[in-house]
């Protein structure tokens, strides 16, 4: 049985990764249905993750498709791994406090609690290290939710330091070790 991965894309200039990362998991097997903030819209569109999922992006939490059930609590339902790539300190402030004002943030709320949760933070340094972050990876960390990276190098923003996207394909493995 094919595994359902929902992609859940945050606005970060790493969002252009997530369409290589939507790639290798559709690749090896997984149904990829891929998700976008609007603010991940400002830095790619859908029209890449529609074609390398092979499936519609949800881009609104009102974005709906045949059927009566509402397209969020669908996916949060067939969901096996809800993997959030980038993710930004805003998104991961919003899931550690329960906030569900979009279409990425209702799946995370509603999601099938058999399911598992990735998130790949990608962010500036100075925003990865703020006590107020870590005490949302904490919060979420204690619900349950894994962490992969942030890594180190040269960020977007010109500074040196931890808060660049882990590897897409060290993503790709950790997501597939997940699903088993």
């Amino acid at each position: 049985m094919k595994k359902n991965i929902v992609l859940g894309v945050t606005g970060s200039i790493a969002a252009h990764k997530a369409a290589d990362l939507a790639s290798l998991l559709t690749k090896q097997g997984r149904a990829v249905r891929v998700v976008m903030t609007a603010d991940a819209q400002r830095f790619i569109t859908p029209l890449p993750f529609k074609t390398l999922s092979r499936h519609p992006v949800v881009t609104e939490l009102y974005d709906e498709e045949e059927g009566w059930q509402p397209t969020h609590i669908k996916l949060a339902d067939e969901a096996d791994l809800l993997l959030i790539a980038p993710a930004t300190a805003q998104v991961i402030a919003r899931l550690a406090h329960g906030l569900a004002d979009d279409a990425l943030t209702c799946i995370a709320l509603a999601l099938n609690p058999l399911a598992k949760l990735l998130i790949a933070p990608a962010m500036n340094g100075k925003m990865w290290q703020h006590p107020a972050t870590q005490a949302n990876v904490a919060t979420l960390k204690g619900r349950g939710a894994e962490f992969i990276g942030p890594d180190e190098g040269l960020l977007s923003c010109g500074y040196e330091g931890v808060g660049r996207l882990w590897p897409v394909e060290k993503i790709a493995a950790r997501a597939v070790e997940l699903l088993g």
